[in-house]
């Protein structure tokens, strides 16, 4: 009986379970639910406003906004350098913190705070879009929109009393829009001197907290705040106008603008050497500043005279007193012929004391080489007087137009002329729509104080781009002064009947340069139909 019931128990739960799956198979294929559709999949353009709301924080910026760029190629590019990318971050970021934290945690009695495991996980960010600012200042403008859903594993160990707990970041979602900016930007590489790195608005960060394995973040109240906190905390540092400063290159390094002034006053010579085979030499005194294109002074020359006294001054730009040297050379003049050289010696500019007069007595020498035996002959001294005058810093100038604005009773919104001399910085960058009835090879030409400069001519360019730097040492601040700035073309044939045209020409007058201290603006060109030309000018003091 045992056995005979075992046989129908397997047999009716074979047939039990063979016929539910023909039931449930019936069921399923023929009693479809009536309320489950397939999905309708429209176009874009055909879908109602609330799909489109629900829709609109995937959608790309570049579909969005039309003056966002795609970003395809830098995406790919940084899915490819992913790997090593996340290996050259995290490092540098370990480098960087493992000091500060040891500085830190003795001021909250913790024995040691070590990163287990540090990487940003296998997915890489993603850039929505950018977009390009354009300005009249030398500066690159950039504002990416950044996406991240990554799956980063940091793992940090925290000893404390005795006790050891490991917190531990995952699952990271991050949403900025940042803005970028490379100023000023420079003729050396990498071509910017300073990465300046700024919110638009707060920024979406959402991300998993564990400790020593349990999940912090579901505890109530605690994701909101902390999200909170962390925007909060962001926007404070880096919200617009607030930026993060990073400095490549030093500017006043990296641009060589001037940084001050030389006073160079030639005072006498003593025991020359004679170079002529009749009667004594003509001696005169070349002067020459390294690292710049400016010419070299002269002095006057002595005739006949082998212990002439000049006692003339110079002025000269520095740019850079560390690494620039003052070049001497004495030569005798020649009426026929090259002149000889008597003599040369250099001062470097890191040996003279800021605003201090330092008497120079040099020995005159062959060569610079010092081991160079001709270098022990006895050519004969020059003496001469140095002066280095740095110019004021910004700030220090702001300083003093406030005193003596509040002591002298002046509004807010009045400036200070300063009083005594400077040098006047021009910088010549480009021209726009300009056009010769001929021919259209401009060059600029720049007139002050009946001294006339010019830059370099660009053939058949209607957009010519100079980027050429000219200065003015000038004794008093040029207040009431015009600068005439004049486009030319040349024809580059000979034998044509208009050899030169005048493109346009602009006076700039210098009373705003000297209040404001720098300008940079679009001058439009006179007797040019839509000709530009931006010029960017400095008024420097020492």
């Amino acid at each position: 009986m045992g056995f005979l019931s075992t046989i129908l128990g397997i047999g009716g739960f074979g047939v039990g379970i063979s016929t539910g799956l023909v039931v449930g198979y019936y069921f399923f294929i023929f009693f479809q639910p009536s309320d489950v559709k397939d999905p309708v999949i429209k176009p874009m353009e055909e879908q109602d406003s609330p799909s489109l709301l629900r829709f609109l924080p995937e959608i790309p910026f570049w579909v969005k906004y039309p003056d966002y760029d795609r970003m395809d190629w830098l995406n790919k590019f940084v899915e490819i350098m992913w790997p090593y990318l996340d290996k050259a971050i995290c490092k540098t970021a370990k480098n960087i913190a493992t000091p500060i934290i040891a500085e830190q945690i003795p001021k909250y009695r913790i024995e040691s705070v070590e990163f287990q495991s540090l990487t940003l996980g296998s997915l890489p960010p993603t850039f929505q879009g950018m977009k390009v600012h354009i300005t009249e200042e030398k500066e690159l403008i950039m504002e990416p929109c950044i996406k991240w859903a990554g799956n980063p594993n940091v793992t940090v160990a925290v000893k404390a009393f005795g006790l050891k707990a490991t917190v531990q970041v995952v699952d990271l979602q991050v949403s900025a829009q940042p803005r970028v900016t490379l100023k000023p930007l420079v003729p050396s590489f990498p071509c910017f001197a300073k990465i300046c790195v700024s919110l638009m608005e707060k920024p979406h960060i959402d991300f998993g907290l564990k400790l020593a394995g349990a999940d912090v973040m579901s505890i109530p109240g605690l994701y909101r705040f902390l999200q909170e906190l962390i925007k909060d905390q962001v926007g404070n540092m880096y919200l617009w106008p607030k930026s993060l400063e990073v400095e490549i290159l030093d500017p006043a390094k990296a641009m060589k603008k001037p940084v001050g002034v030389l006073h160079v006053k030639v005072l006498r010579a003593a025991n020359l050497k004679k170079k002529d085979l009749l009667g004594a030499s003509d001696p005169y005194v070349k002067l020459k500043l390294t690292e710049t294109k400016a010419p070299s002074k002269k002095t006057t020359v002595k005739y006949k005279n082998l212990n002439p006294e000049w006692n003339e001054e110079f002025t000269m730009v520095v740019k850079d007193p560390q690494t620039q040297v003052l070049e001497l050379t004495v030569y005798d003049w020649e009426q026929i012929g090259k002149h000889d050289k008597m003599g040369l010696n250099a001062v470097p500019l890191k040996d003279l004391p800021p605003d201090e007069t330092k008497l120079v007595a040099l020995d005159l020498l062959k060569k610079m080489d010092p081991n160079d035996p001709e270098n022990e002959k006895n050519r004969g001294q020059v003496e001469l007087e140095l002066t280095y005058k740095p110019f004021k810093e910004e700030e220090e100038e702001e300083d003093d137009a406030e005193n003596e604005s509040e002591n002298s009773g002046l509004g807010e919104g009045r400036s200070i002329i300063p009083e005594g001399g400077g040098v006047l910085v021009i910088t010549v960058h480009e021209a726009e729509d300009v056009e010769g009835k001929h021919h259209t090879n401009p060059y600029a030409r720049i007139i002050f104080r009946g001294e006339e400069r010019k830059t370099k001519q660009v053939k058949k360019n209607r957009d010519p781009r100079w980027e050429e730097e000219f200065t003015f040492v000038l004794d008093e601040a040029p207040s009431k002064e015009n600068l005439h700035v004049e486009v030319l073309s040349t024809s580059t044939k000979i034998g044509l009947l208009h050899p030169k045209e005048t493109l346009g020409y602009v006076d700039i007058s210098l009373g705003d340069v000297v209040s404001n201290r720098r300008i940079n603006e679009k001058f439009h060109l006179i007797d040019s139909k839509n000709g530009r030309i931006l010029i960017e000018l400095q008024w420097q003091t020492s």
